[in-house]
C-alpha cells in the first residue's frame, strides 16, 4: 500500500507542476481582446456619427464589436460651410440660425466649419465632386463660378423647391438673375441652382464733417459730384479714396462711370452675352476717358496704385479723405470703426442702374447626402427672425422687418438698397462675364489709371478675351 500511495502521490505532484508551467507560459487575455470593451476600435475616438464608415470597415474584422451598441452611432451628420467673419451680419444671422436648427433636429449631428472666400474659390469644384462635401455651403456668384458648376453637374437643381417653399416669390426678379443658369452656365435664366438671403450694391461713404467744413452738399447729379470734388481738389484735399494695388476696386468705380451711358440692354449684351457689345460704344468709351480725366484732375492720390484695398478704406475711417467708393460689404466694419466723424452714404448720383446684385448663394452639391435637411436651413436663413437680426447688424436682408431697426445708418442703407431693386436697377459687376476676366478688366485698369495705357488701348485690351469667351458659347 505504501508504494501504490508514494506512485499516486508521485504522479499528482507532476500533474500540478505541468500545470503550474502551463499558466507561466500562456500569452496574456489582455495582449489581444476580441471584445471592444478590452480595445475599443479606433473609430471612437471620433463619436461614430462624424465617422459612420469606420465601423464599416472595422465591423467584419471584429464581430464581437458589432454586438457592442455605440452612442450616437446612427445619429445624422449635417455639415454646413461658409466664408462669412463670425462678425459680419450674414455671420451673426447665419450663427443663429444653425443654433436653432440643432434645438429643432436634437437628433442630427450639425457640423459648421468656417472657410475662407479664397478657399472655395480656388477648390470649389474638388469640393463640389468629392464624398465629402458638406450638404449646404456658400459660393460665390456669376457665370465664373456657380454657372460653371451649374453646367458641370455638380450642384442641385433646386427650381420645384424653390417654387414649393415660395423663395421664387420672395426673391425679386433681379435677385433671382445671379441664381437662374442656362444649359450653359450662363445667368439671368433657366433653372434655379442657389438662393441668396442678402443684396449688396456700390455706394459712397462720404465724411459728413468734412463736407460742413467746405460748405458742400450732397450731390444729385454727376455734374454735382465733379464740383464737390473740385471743390475739395481747390481745398488742396484729394476727393476720392482709392486701393489701386489690388485689381478689383478700381473695376467698380469704371463701371459705375460706364452705367452712367448704359441701359437694360446694354446689361443683358455684357452680362448674359444677350447679343454683342462695341467696347468702344459709348458706354465704355466714357468710362475709360472719364476715369482718366478724373486721375488728371487729382480725384485719387498720387499713390494710388501702390495702395491697397484695405489701406484706402483705413485711411477713409482716419479721416483722410472725405469719399470712398465701395461696396456695402464695408458697411458693418465703417459702422463700428469710424468714431472721428459723422458719415453717411449716397449712391452715384443721376443714374438708374447701380454696381451691384444679391449675394453669394446657398447651394446643394448635387452629391449632398442630406438633400431635405439642407432646404429646411436655407428656408430657415430667409425667415423674419434671421432676416431682421441681419439688417440690425448692418447688413441688406431680403426678408426682413424694418420696422424694428432703428439705427439711422443702417435704415439709410436699406432704403438705398430697396429703391435700386425697385427700380430695376442692379447692372452686376463688370468681371462677371467670363472666368478670369477680372485679371483682364483690373489689370488694365492699373495701367490706364497709372497712364501707362490710353483709353483706346485699354478698350482694345479688354475687348479682346469677352470677345473670345462669348464664340465659345453655342
Amino acid at each position: 500500500m505504501s508504494k501504490m500511495f508514494r506512485l499516486f502521490s508521485i504522479v499528482m505532484i507532476a500533474v500540478l507542476l505541468v500545470g503550474l508551467g502551463a499558466c507561466q507560459t500562456a500569452p496574456t487575455p489582455t495582449a489581444a481582446p476580441p471584445a471592444p470593451a478590452v480595445q475599443p476600435p479606433a473609430a471612437t475616438s471620433v463619436p461614430a456619427a462624424v465617422q459612420p464608415a469606420a465601423t464599416a470597415t472595422t465591423a467584419p474584422a471584429q464581430p464581437a464589436a458589432t454586438a457592442a451598441p455605440q452612442t450616437g452611432g446612427t445619429k445624422k451628420v449635417f455639415k454646413v460651410w461658409h466664408y462669412e467673419a463670425a462678425d459680419s451680419a450674414m455671420g451673426i444671422s447665419w450663427d443663429g440660425v444653425l443654433k436653432d436648427f440643432q434645438a429643432a433636429h436634437p437628433d442630427v449631428d450639425v457640423q459648421f466649419e468656417l472657410k475662407t472666400f479664397d478657399q472655395i474659390q480656388q477648390t470649389a469644384q474638388m469640393i463640389l465632386n468629392s464624398p465629402d462635401a458638406p450638404d449646404v455651403l456658400e459660393i460665390n456668384k456669376g457665370n465664373a463660378t456657380a454657372g460653371l458648376y451649374a453646367k458641370q453637374g455638380l450642384l442641385t437643381d433646386i427650381t420645384d423647391i424653390a417654387a414649393l417653399k415660395g423663395w421664387d416669390k420672395l426673391l425679386p426678379s433681379s435677385i433671382q438673375t445671379t441664381c437662374r443658369y442656362d444649359v450653359n452656365g450662363i445667368m439671368g435664366s433657366g433653372k434655379l441652382y442657389g438662393i441668396t438671403d442678402y443684396g449688396e450694391f456700390v455706394m459712397v461713404y462720404y465724411n459728413k464733417d468734412m463736407f460742413a467744413k467746405y460748405n458742400l452738399k450732397v450731390p444729385t447729379s454727376y455734374d454735382e459730384l465733379t464740383a464737390v470734388a473740385d471743390a475739395f481738389v481747390k481745398a488742396g484735399v484729394t476727393p476720392f479714396a482709392l486701393g489701386g494695388l489690388d485689381k478689383w476696386p478700381v473695376t467698380q468705380n469704371f463701371y459705375e462711370l460706364a452705367l452712367y451711358k448704359a441701359n437694360r440692354d446694354f446689361i443683358d449684351k455684357y452680362e448674359l452675352f444677350k447679343g454683342d457689345v462695341d467696347f468702344h460704344g459709348p458706354e465704355f468709351t466714357y468710362a475709360a476717358q472719364e476715369l482718366a480725366n478724373q486721375v488728371k484732375k487729382g480725384y485719387y492720390s498720387a499713390n494710388a496704385t501702390g495702395t491697397s484695398y484695405n489701406d484706402a478704406n483705413a485711411a477713409f475711417v482716419n479721416g483722410t479723405f472725405p469719399m470712398d467708393l465701395t461696396g456695402s460689404w464695408m458697411f458693418g466694419s465703417f459702422l463700428t470703426s469710424i468714431t472721428k466723424f459723422q458719415w453717411g452714404l449716397f449712391v452715384m448720383p443721376g443714374k438708374t442702374l447701380n454696381t451691384g446684385s444679391g449675394g453669394n448663394l446657398w447651394v446643394v452639391p448635387s452629391g449632398a447626402p442630406n438633400k431635405d435637411l439642407a432646404y429646411e436651413f436655407m428656408d430657415m436663413t430667409l425667415q423674419k427672425k434671421a432676416q431682421t437680426t441681419m439688417a440690425n447688424k448692418g447688413g441688406i436682408p431680403v426678408n426682413a422687418d424694418l420696422s424694428q431697426v432703428t439705427d439711422e445708418h443702417i435704415r439709410e442703407l436699406n432704403q438705398a438698397f430697396s429703391t435700386i431693386v425697385a427700380n430695376d436697377g442692379l447692372a452686376f459687376y463688370p468681371d462677371w462675364p467670363a472666368p478670369g476676366y477680372m485679371d483682364v478688366l483690373g489689370g488694365n485698369l492699373q495701367d490706364l489709371i497709372g497712364g501707362k495705357a490710353t483709353p483706346t488701348a485699354f478698350l482694345d485690351a479688354i475687348a479682346g478675351p469677352w470677345k473670345e469667351y462669348k464664340a465659345t458659347l453655342p
